[in-house]
């Protein structure tokens, strides 16, 4: 049979938090922020901040080690649609006490999050069952930087331009601060490759890894996530400009 194409071949989520609601406390399960979905380990709070433009909002943590919130968007196919991106602006307020992921994941337990990678002291820790690919902020590590990463199955996957996998990430070479503004994207094609980016004080981004060899499987449905961690047992504050994600429409779906 035919199948009809539509006006709208944008698939886009998201949002610039321009619509403050009334601060909220969160519990269990997922909650939805102005169009995009949160889900984390424990409860917390959320508010407005006011004192600065674009609309922003900030995430206070639970006071445990592990602790997190994760905004998300989904579910995204590479493979149907065309490719996929996803790009969120955001700050912490501390350098030292806390991790950042942000990019895709197939795998996404929405009762207990868990962040797709990790890394300590000068490893990564792939987690899940599924693909991922994103970059990784973690203050366990030896040297705290943003480390461009991808796997599947729980292991180090796909090859980098001119190299092969990179077990340990790939790092930014980015210096870290509190309360300073902090962008990741990250590109997906419709084969499974893609590039990494961060942004920080330059007025572009820069590529960190580009992928030569699809880290992850193209059919598969992927979660876009900007998700924060606690690296200690004390709520951390956790604030984010814009989260998005776009692909195109699968007109196929009958």
């Amino acid at each position: 049979m035919a199948v009809t194409h539509g006006h709208y071949g944008t698939v886009r989520g998201g949002s610039h938090f321009l619509a403050p609601d009334n601060d909220l406390t969160w519990g269990a399960g997922t909650i939805n922020i102005d169009g995009v979905g949160m889900v984390s380990v424990n409860e917390g709070t959320l508010e407005w901040t006011v004192d600065e433009p674009n609309g922003v909002v900030a995430f206070t943590t639970d006071t445990g080690d592990n602790d997190n919130c994760c905004l998300m968007l989904g579910a995204f196919q590479p493979s149907t649609q065309g490719g996929m991106f996803c790009e969120a602006r955001f700050k912490f307020n501390s350098a030292t006490l806390g991790s950042v992921f942000v990019g895709f994941t197939e795998t996404l337990v929405l009762a207990t999050p868990v962040m797709p990678a990790e890394f300590a002291t000068a490893t990564m820790t792939y987690n899940g069952s599924g693909g991922m690919i994103g970059a990784q902020f973690d203050t366990d590590a030896t040297t705290n930087d943003f480390r461009a990463c991808a796997g599947d199955g729980g292991a180090v996957s796909g090859s980098i331009v001119g190299g092969a996998s990179v077990a340990n990430g790939i790092r930014a070479n980015e210096t870290i601060a509190a309360d300073e503004w902090y962008l990741v994207r990250v590109e997906v094609d419709v084969d499974g490759t893609g590039r990494i980016y961060v942004g920080h004080k330059g007025r572009g981004l820069d590529l960190i890894s580009e992928y030569d060899t699809a880290p992850i499987t193209n059919s598969d449905l992927f979660y876009a996530i900007c998700m924060f961690e606690n690296r200690s047992a004390a709520a951390r504050v956790f604030e984010v400009d814009y989260f998005f994600a776009e692909a195109h429409a699968d007109w196929e779906v009958t």
